[in-house]
């Protein structure tokens, strides 16, 4: 039995482990799978590097200040979890169930991605984006496409305008309410509702557009507006209850609906950042550890339960 269980090994995850570990509170990172950050081939967004830093390096360098603190991250993928009746957590993993009095949530959001061959080398590339807050700047006066019909990809395409006047809503044959039509119009963003026959991504010529009737359109990059799939399987075996966006809810404190499971990083609603994740998960840990503190008798509280 540990102190506390981290699901997910991306920014948020890493960032709740360190602290604990630096609390001198036993913790077990689960690392599942490649982290959405991994797939990021230059961060400009990122305070403090100024001439940007890849997502690889960021978790690279992370792990390596958790390894100094004696922990290295568990390649488990996390099953399902229910509460014991002492209180617990117990997380079943690929290797057999594991224990604790806390539980973060650090999993993530799975990016929908278009129908190409490697998408995800393409992402990696910078030719297939997904995040306009992090990377628009990037892409000022450049020939942008946004791939998608839903409302996400009419918002990316309208904060996108800000960037470039070169700009178009490729809605792969579906039709748009007639209220974004003249919204994007009167941005100038032109719409083409054709269908696609193919997408092609090079990193000589950019991202093309391939057509039913035989003509091209040509790209600097795409930016894929088809949204997400929060990773919430875990959550819901939990019996979590989630947001309407699929999201998990948390208060101030990054605490859940749930006692005993704290939540952060893109899985929790709110803004899509390394940063906040970083945050939202140093909030997770710093309230751990002082609930931690409160049972230890070292702190001047004496109901945790009630804080917040």
């Amino acid at each position: 039995m540990t102190d506390c269980i981290v699901v997910g090994a991306g920014p948020a995850g890493l960032t709740a482990a360190i602290f604990l570990a630096r609390f001198r509170r036993s913790v077990v990172l689960l690392d599942g799978g490649e982290s959405r950050a991994s797939l990021i081939p230059r961060s400009h967004n990122h305070p403090a590097f100024p001439e940007g830093i890849r997502g690889p390096e960021l978790l690279s360098r992370m792990r390596s200040q958790l390894g100094r603190l004696g922990i290295e991250p568990a390649p488990l993928a996390a099953g399902t979890a229910h509460r014991l009746p002492e209180g617990l957590w117990q997380i079943d993993t690929t290797q057999g169930p594991l224990t604790a009095r806390h539980v973060i949530l650090a999993t993530g959001v799975r990016d929908r991605l278009p129908d190409l061959p490697d998408a995800r080398t393409h992402v990696r590339e910078g030719l297939i984006r997904q995040c306009p807050v992090c990377d628009a700047f990037e892409v000022t006066d450049r020939r942008i496409a946004v791939l998608g019909s839903e409302d996400c990809a009419v918002s990316e395409a309208l904060f996108l305008r800000g960037y470039t006047a070169d700009i178009t809503l490729m809605t792969l044959g579906q039709e748009l309410p007639e209220t974004w039509r003249q919204k994007l119009a009167a941005a100038g963003v032109e719409v083409d509702d054709r269908t696609v026959r193919h997408i092609e991504a090079r990193p000589e010529s950019g991202v093309t557009v391939h057509l039913p009737d035989g003509t091209s359109r040509r790209f600097d990059a795409a930016y894929a507006g088809l949204g997400n799939e929060p990773q919430t399987d875990l959550a819901r075996s939990m019996g979590l209850p989630l947001l309407p966006d699929g999201r998990i809810g948390t208060d101030t404190h990054q605490r859940t609906a749930l006692p005993g499971v704290w939540a952060a990083g893109d899985v929790v609603t709110g803004l899509n950042q390394i940063a906040v994740a970083m945050a939202q998960a140093e909030i997770a840990a710093t309230d751990i550890h002082n609930r931690l503190r409160c049972r230890e008798g070292l702190s001047i509280a004496q109901q945790p339960e009630t804080w917040g």
